[in-house]
C-alpha cells in the first residue's frame, strides 16, 4: 500500500464512508538529532539541520519546488561552505532524506516536480542551482514548533493544537 494513502478504518474502503477526518499513515522514525525540523511549505522543502562539527550550530536548508534552487546557511545567514553550484551539500542531502522519511519519497518528489523511483535518489533527480533564500522565516517556524514542547500539561483542548488527531481519551 502507498504511504500517502489514508488508513482504512474498520476494513477496506470504510474510511471513505466515515464523516470524520481522514487519517494518514504515521510518519517513519526520523533522526531528530540530525534534522529536527522538516516541512513542505512556501513552495520549498525546507528545514533545520544540525551541524556535524559544532553542536551549537544549525543550518537552515531549502530546495525550491520550482527551479530547484538550493539554499543552505546558518540561522544567522552565514552561507554553508560546502554548497557550490548545482551540487547539494550534505545538509541538503540529509534534509531530503528526512523529508522522504517523514512524507514519503513519492510525495516529496511530487512536491519538487521530479520523477523518482520509490527507492530512488531525490538529490540526483534535481536540476539544481544555488539560490539563496532567507533563513529567518524557516528558523522562526522551527522555534515556534519547539515552543509546543514547553506547553504545560492540561486536560482541556488546546486551540493551537487542534490539528493533532486525538490518540486517546483523557480521563
Amino acid at each position: 500500500m502507498d504511504e500517502s494513502e489514508p488508513i482504512a478504518v474498520g476494513g477496506q474502503g470504510d474510511w471513505a464512508r466515515r464523516s470524520g477526518a481522514v487519517l494518514v499513515r504515521p510518519v517513519a522514525v526520523r533522526k531528530l538529532a540530525k534534522v529536527p525540523f522538516v516541512e513542505l511549505a512556501d513552495g520549498r522543502v525546507q528545514g533545520v539541520v544540525s551541524s556535524g562539527s559544532d553542536i551549537a550550530r544549525v543550518y537552515v536548508s531549502a530546495v525550491t519546488a520550482v527551479g530547484h534552487g538550493l539554499s543552505c546557511s546558518t540561522n544567522n545567514n552565514r552561507p554553508c561552505g560546502a554548497l557550490h553550484g548545482p551540487q547539494p551539500c550534505k545538509h541538503i542531502r540529509l534534509l531530503l532524506a528526512e523529508a522522504a522519511l517523514q512524507y514519503g519519497t513519492e510525495r516529496v518528489a511530487r512536491y519538487l516536480r521530479v520523477e523518482v523511483e520509490p527507492d530512488g535518489d531525490l538529490p540526483s533527480a534535481l536540476d539544481a542551482h544555488h539560490e539563496p533564500t532567507p533563513a529567518a522565516t524557516v528558523f522562526s517556524r522551527f522555534l515556534r514548533h519547539l515552543s509546543y514542547l514547553e506547553l504545560p500539561e492540561v486536560r482541556e483542548p488546546v486551540p493551537e493544537l487542534h490539528w493533532f488527531g486525538a490518540t486517546r481519551v483523557v480521563g
